[in-house]
């Protein structure tokens, strides 16, 4: 646990138990502060108090008499697309807002640093797609070389639930937009933007405000080394505000499917090669096409991301190649589940938007895909140039017929259940063709999470194998 630092003897309002709210009221204890907690779940009031927390009702009249701050946990709204009546209410009482990454980056560093022979480092990782793929990335990466590593944040644990940090080790965080935009502190040594696509667009007010959350993990503490990925115009934009000069080495661009040059650092991967320039000169290549826990450009795209983290921290070219080979994937994520008499059946769950699917659907030949959930703003349009590969859809969903008119001229049947799609999909394949569930949805309509879809995807599959003759 990391003991929250600066609030000892006060009182701190923490609103929202799920665990990153239960994280930071016990690493607020820990700290000396006396943590008042609340959430309108009663079992996750239940819950707490079993832990010794004090229970406010937040939402009274008088709640902020005496408290310091207001820690809100990231899923709860402070602003769009209305502000939360117990932030309106902190901020009427003059009550600074934070939340738990901000209290990671204030209490990390202690005194016992002065003693270490090289200093820890925090690399955070945002974007709207890849980011756990490429924070995973980074995290094995840095076990694959034997340097002292934590993974933690929107992936593995809450980053108040880590241990303190060693001698040279690094902490490797995932960070969603819901939690770089209200936190107060943000101070990696090195920071990571993925790519950018519409998502949350309710969360942050629209497009704009939803990279202005994305950019605060960049413009708020001004890391020592900045990996922007270029193929949007908004990490064009961020890389120029970033750089002092066409040279400026604190900043490596990245690309997936563009030939980068210049006199600066930067990492691209095309028809399946990574390439490192700097200052003019390639520096080294890798051929991605035979890892198989990266497949398509999407993942090639991580690949280059986490390489050039890794290169910010001194790690050599060759290293970071063979720690790719060994590198299994992410559950839920281009993850081969399967090879039933030459079918390849891959879980990609979280495809939870369009970009994310289209990319999917450009990792693979000859494709059954299996979509459809709760779907998100913008429509289906932008998937058309990407499903030239697309054999026939299988549409799950309690929508999935309105879903399904909304993919154009792909050939396509109305599923609902998930057991419904794999098996009809898993009937009309032949060999060399692949199963691929690529949602680009969510799935709140039939599971409370993309995990819960994946697994049951994985679920209908594994029946296929336990099937006589299968």
């Amino acid at each position: 646990m990391i003991p929250v630092q600066g609030y000892r003897g006060t009182q701190v309002a923490v609103l929202g138990l799920g665990r990153s709210g239960l994280s930071a009221a016990r690493a607020l204890r820990e700290g000396g502060a006396t943590p008042i907690v609340w959430d309108d779940n009663k079992a996750a009031r239940t819950t707490a108090e079993g832990e010794g927390f004090a229970l406010r009702d937040l939402n009274k009249q008088g709640a902020f008499e005496g408290v310091a701050a207001l820690i809100v946990s990231p899923g709860i709204p402070h602003l769009y697309p209305q502000p939360n009546k117990v932030v309106a209410a902190a901020w009427a009482a003059g009550v600074p807002v934070d939340n738990d990454i901000s209290l990671f980056f204030q209490s990390f560093a202690t005194q016992a640093w002065e003693q270490m022979d090289q200093m820890p480092k925090v690399i955070a990782v945002t974007g709207s797609n890849g980011k756990s793929t490429t924070s995973a990335l980074i995290h094995h990466i840095l076990t694959h070389v034997g340097r002292p590593t934590q993974l933690a944040g929107n992936i593995g644990r809450g980053v108040l639930d880590i241990e303190p940090a060693i001698d040279g080790e690094v902490v490797v965080l995932e960070l969603s937009s819901y939690q770089t935009d209200l936190a107060r502190n943000l101070t990696p040594d090195v920071a990571v933007l993925t790519n950018l696509s519409p998502d949350h667009l309710d969360r942050h007010a629209g497009f704009g405000g939803y990279f202005a959350a994305k950019r605060r993990l960049f413009a708020e503490g001004g890391p020592d080394r900045a990996v922007i990925g270029v193929d949007e115009p908004e990490g064009q934009y961020l890389a120029n505000q970033l750089a002092g000069s066409a040279s400026d080495d604190r900043v490596i661009r990245v690309s997936s499917g563009h030939k980068l040059g210049g006199p600066g650092w930067c990492v691209s991967a095309r028809k399946g090669f990574l390439a490192e320039t700097r200052k003019g000169k390639q520096m080294a290549s890798i051929d991605l096409r035979g890892v198989p826990g990266l497949p398509g450009a999407h993942n090639h795209q991580n690949a280059c991301a986490a390489y050039a983290a890794c290169r910010s921290l001194g790690l050599a070219p060759k290293v970071i190649e063979k720690a790719f080979h060994s590198f299994a994937g992410l559950p839920h994520r281009s993850q081969r589940v399967a090879e039933i008499d030459g079918v390849a059946f891959v879980n990609d769950s979280k495809a939870t938007n369009v970009d994310s699917a289209a990319k999917a659907l450009q990792a693979f030949k000859k494709i059954r895909w299996i979509c459809g959930g709760l779907e998100k703003e913008g429509g289906l349009d932008a998937l058309q140039p990407a499903m030239g590969e697309v054999r026939k859809a299988y549409v799950i969903g309690r929508e999935a017929a309105g879903f399904a008119m909304k993919l154009g001229a792909v050939s396509h049947v109305v599923c609902t259940t998930m057991a419904a799609a794999v098996a009809q999909a898993a009937q009309e394949a032949e060999a060399g063709d692949t199963v691929l569930l690529a949602p680009a949805a969510a799935s709140f309509d039939q599971y409370d999470s993309f995990e819960r879809r994946g697994e049951d995807f994985i679920t209908q599959v594994n029946k296929l194998e336990e099937e006589p003759g299968a």
